[in-house]
């Protein structure tokens, strides 16, 4: 038997898993407290009652998801993984984009005009369509097209 195997029936998605476990079972005393500390008020509780539901909803959704699927052991999973393990193709990205600059500055013109006046939304939405156009289209022209 190799280091890599165990006895133990493989089920995928375990991490997953068990993190929206942990974060059910850490909401269900906040909850208590909370509802304590406010006499129980009304919309607090009952968001604080819906965040342990829905984490433990979604739990169970993984781990049927997990069943279902049966990936092979995968380095999450294991507790002897190494880093190096986790690594793969991240994707594409051209070392020297302007593009990401100037749809961001769009996108913080956008916020400013909920601030300052909506009258910037106009030179906002613009800015930030040349910036997203600009980066979408950099590898069909100009210097990195391929």
């Amino acid at each position: 038997m190799s280091q890599h195997e165990t006895k133990q029936p493989k089920v995928a998605l375990n991490v997953e898993t068990v993190t929206f476990i942990v974060l059910g079972v850490f909401f269900i005393p906040v909850t208590i407290v909370y509802m304590m500390v406010s006499d129980l008020e009304p919309i607090g509780s009952t968001v604080f009652v819906m965040l342990a539901l829905m984490a433990f909803m979604i739990a169970g959704y993984l781990w049927l998801l997990g069943r279902r699927i049966k990936i092979e052991d995968r380095w999450e999973d294991r507790p002897d993984a190494d880093i190096s393990e986790s690594t793969g193709e991240v994707g594409v990205f051209s070392p020297t984009s302007w593009w990401p600059l100037v749809a961001g500055a769009g996108a913080g013109l956008a916020f400013l005009a909920v601030a300052a006046g909506w009258w910037m939304m106009v030179p906002a939405v613009i800015v930030a369509a040349i910036g997203t156009i600009g980066f979408v289209m950099e590898f069909s022209t100009g210097k990195h097209a391929h």
